[in-house]
């Protein structure tokens, strides 16, 4: 079954921007985004996997256009419905994640695991 639950929500109005960190109480830095994408889904069986892949390739996507974008939590915080209720989302959707997208302020770099850390093989 194809059930594509997913939506966006691209908030650009800096009112609404500064708002967000008020109700997560972190992430300050979504008020100074160029854009937020708010990414809900409707409550299907998968909606979080879903969701969560749909978020993932926005978050690479901004990156391959040079773009700064971060994954704020959503679905399991205390501030989602209170989000949702902002946006007016339908009742019983979800909101799988914040990305505030923008042109950072600063390039951060951090050293990857080596494979050798986090590639295990089961033996026989």
């Amino acid at each position: 079954m194809n059930e594509q639950p997913w939506e966006f929500v691209v908030m650009t109005d800096k009112a609404m921007l500064r708002r967000l960190p008020e109700l997560t109480g972190h992430a300050q830095f979504i008020a100074t985004a160029a854009a937020c994408i708010l990414v809900i889904c409707k409550p299907t069986g998968h909606f979080l996997e879903d969701g969560s892949a749909a978020s993932e390739h926005i978050l690479l996507a901004a990156h391959a256009h040079g773009l700064g974008a971060c994954w704020v939590a959503g679905e399991k915080e205390g501030y989602a419905d209170r989000i949702r209720e902002l946006i007016g989302a339908p009742e019983g959707y979800r909101l799988i994640c914040l990305i505030p997208v923008g042109y950072p302020a600063e390039t951060v770099t951090m050293e990857k695991r080596s494979l050798k850390e986090v590639l295990h093989w089961e033996k026989f």
